[in-house]
């Protein structure tokens, strides 16, 4: 017997026209060597594109070189750096953070892009997906709830954890048991797209004055 697949789109009836799709940034946070991150990447990018509710972008630190000095005045290599991920950033109705944890926390490349910008992040929803041994990441994800609320960035509730994740998934990137994950991505997904949602029309009618 056969499951059929789930359905990762927002439903509902009535003949109001569909809000346009949110502008989703999903920022994979891990630059280490060897990184798992991609693999997880995967996975969620394969459910979160199919929902019409969201255009998805993808952030990776791997891919801009940004010093840990911070410079309210960066020099022109600087500049160079922040013009591939800043836009993109600002542009975003809304994050998905994906995390590792490395000693009880997030790793130094994720704070040092989220230390690098400020107002992009503001009155704007974060998710959060993540990984590591037995905690499977939740201690940086309590950590950066911290952060993202220094931010004014709005934290929703529900998150995606996978504990010992190198043990989840097989050579192919498939996870072996996936109805969990499934559930945990459609929660979070969910939440994302109300706030997301919310906080865009509030942003429209009234500016967020931080």
């Amino acid at each position: 017997m056969h499951e059929s697949a789930p359905s990762y789109g927002s439903g509902g009836s009535g003949s109001a026209p569909a809000p346009d799709p949110l502008k989703l940034a999903v920022v994979i946070g891990s630059d280490r060597e060897g990184r798992f991150a991609p693999v997880v990447a995967d996975w969620f990018l394969a459910r979160a594109t199919v929902r019409e509710d969201y255009s998805v972008d993808v952030v990776d630190v791997a891919e801009v070189d940004l010093p840990t000095s911070l410079s309210y005045r960066p020099a022109a290599p600087v500049r160079a750096e922040l013009a591939k991920v800043s836009p993109r950033l600002a542009g975003a109705e809304a994050f998905v953070v994906l995390t590792p944890e490395y000693n009880h926390s997030f790793p130094a490349s994720l704070k040092n892009l989220i230390d690098w910008h400020y107002g992009e992040w503001q009155a704007k929803p974060v998710g959060f997906i993540s990984y590591g041994g037995i905690s499977g990441g939740l201690r940086a994800v309590e950590q950066l709830r911290q952060v993202f609320a220094e931010m004014h960035a709005v934290t929703v509730r529900d998150t995606v954890a996978f504990p010992n994740a190198g043990g989840q998934f097989d050579a192919d990137g498939q996870h072996k048991d996936p109805a969990a994950p499934e559930a945990a991505v459609k929660t979070m997904l969910d939440q994302l797209a109300w706030w997301g949602t919310a906080l865009r029309d509030a942003r429209s009618r009234r500016p967020y004055a931080g």
